[in-house]
């Protein structure tokens, strides 16, 4: 069932070899616990990994550039790939499968059923982004029918993302619980994302703004010196523009529970931002609570 890899974990490429090796854990009762990747592993990922670890009897990972939830003009040929980079780290990790579907395995010809997720997919980054989420959306609860997890980990720096895939995984009853973890950060604050491959020495040094906008958008509001969201989305704004290497997509402060935006403080509530520093459109939030 699958291939073996030189790292001693099990390596399977087919849906069928996936489902099979779910379904004899399961008649075990066997926990799984599942990380959706698009490979390029770093360490916000891996820490994904030792939480699942830590949590489950057994632990999946799936390495797949999902081609339906990037638009015509976006990086999908680009997307940096490094699966003998990433086997290395799992192997280290002693994950028990990878599961490394291609394109045609995941969408064989005739494929024409997708997610539609509504509302909570066209505000923040799926304004800029059409269909993003719908194509996110369909292929995790594809994963989640091929993998059969117990529990699947998604990390806290895409928001949005998060809170789609709870929406769906409550929306259609998948018998998973949707783990959501801190994000991981470099020593400046920058949040671990694999596109951060794409900035060169200057832009990598200008993204740190990201993380400083985020706080100071949290000390205005634990300040409580202001309840009208505007004015703290524009001093943020403000701080974004400074840097000149720095386009801002939007920031938006929105409620945590109802992904939307808020005129009026009221905790817990996402500051949320998407900017573009050079070409390369990074995203990143903070939680806020008092």
């Amino acid at each position: 069932m699958g291939l073996r890899t030189n790292f001693h974990m099990r390596l399977l490429k087919a849906v069928t070899d996936m489902q099979a090796w779910s379904r004899k854990l399961r008649t075990e009762n066997r926990g799984i616990g599942f990380v959706p990747t698009m490979g390029a592993l770093h360490e916000g990922h891996l820490s994904l990994v030792r939480r699942s670890k830590d949590e489950n009897d057994f632990t999946v990972v799936s390495i797949f550039v999902n081609p339906t939830q990037f638009g015509p003009n976006e990086d999908f040929k680009q997307y940096p790939r490094d699966l003998e980079g990433d086997l290395n780290k799992l192997s280290s990790h002693k994950i028990d499968a990878v599961f490394v579907p291609d394109s045609r395995e995941m969408y064989p010809e005739g494929f024409s059923t997708s997610v539609h997720v509504g509302k909570l997919g066209e505000i923040l980054c799926g304004s800029s982004r059409p269909g993003h989420f719908n194509g996110v959306a369909t292929v995790v609860a594809k994963l989640f029918n091929i993998v059969m997890p117990d529990r699947a980990y998604f990390g806290q720096k895409d928001f949005q993302q998060t809170a789609v895939i709870r929406k769906l995984a409550r929306d259609m009853n998948f018998g998973t619980d949707i783990i959501i973890c801190p994000t991981v950060r470099e020593a400046d604050g920058l949040a671990m994302s694999s596109r951060n491959s794409y900035l060169n020495r200057d832009e990598r040094k200008a993204a740190a703004v990201l993380y400083k906008a985020l706080k100071h958008g949290e000390a205005l509001i634990k300040s409580q010196g202001t309840s009208d969201a505007s004015v703290i989305k524009n001093e943020m704004e403000q701080m974004l523009n400074s840097e000149p290497l720095a386009t801002v997509d939007y920031v938006e402060i929105v409620d945590v529970g109802n992904p939307g935006e808020v005129k009026d403080i009221k905790t817990p509530l996402a500051i949320c931002l998407a900017v573009k520093i050079g070409n390369t459109r990074l995203i990143d939030n903070v939680i806020v609570n008092y």
